[in-house]
């Protein structure tokens, strides 16, 4: 679905749990928001030449945090694109993506994906692709959660900081999330925030009254 000219939210499904991945583009390179579970490479490239674009112009990929539906084709992206694109991810969540250390919530897991994350980003940082994204900080559902604002679109890309259901925001996932506290406060960076849209990678995209959506959950 094009959220706007160049976003793209892609749909993958995974054995029937339905994940969005977003897609970035201009004339000048493609930018790849999350990746999908393991095994998605063939799905994750079909949605992308669906939307008109090759995976050959991918130049670089912005990992929301680590678990498993965000990082599972990673190592087959860098495997076959991985000399020209470029892995960006928060330094908290570094280790666990690098496999240097078991992954938060799939630690068991005998051969978890990995891959290497070429440079950090941190709250506040603003990326220059694609007319431009805000990198947020929003810890709680891991320790080096973002969420990501495009400014030209005024789209938040909230990652799992929070869920929808029908174009509705339902706030924090409570199962998958870690610490609740943390997860609270990262919510209240969005408010001073214009935004026009809201896309969760799971649920995917709210467009209703989406600011006063975000301040009601700020203030639970």
């Amino acid at each position: 679905m094009e959220i706007s000219k160049g976003v793209e939210m892609l749909q993958l499904d995974f054995h029937g749990t339905i994940i969005h991945p977003i897609l970035l583009w201009d004339q000048d390179m493609a930018v790849l928001i999350d990746t999908g579970f393991p095994g998605q490479i063939e799905d994750l490239r079909a949605a992308i030449e669906k939307a008109g674009v090759s995976l050959d112009k991918l130049k670089a990929v912005i990992l929301t945090h680590q678990d498993m539906d965000h990082i599972g084709c990673l190592p087959e992206i860098l495997k076959e694109y991985g000399h020209h694109i470029k892995i960006y991810a928060h330094e908290s969540d570094k280790p666990y993506i690098q496999g240097e250390i078991p992954l938060l919530k799939d630690g068991h897991l005998e051969n978890p994906p990995k891959g290497r994350v070429d440079d950090t980003l941190i709250d506040g940082q603003e990326l220059p692709f694609c007319g431009g994204i805000r990198v947020i900080h929003t810890p709680g559902h891991t320790p080096g959660h973002i969420s990501l604002y495009l400014k030209q679109s005024k789209t938040l890309i909230a990652g799992d900081s929070m869920y929808s259901v029908d174009g509705n925001l339902g706030g924090i996932h409570v199962p998958t999330t870690p610490d609740i506290k943390e997860a609270r406060l990262s919510l209240k960076k969005y408010v001073d925030l214009d935004i026009a849209s809201v896309v969760c990678y799971h649920g995917g995209l709210s467009t209703e009254n989406v600011n006063d959506q975000l301040l009601k959950l700020s203030q639970e």
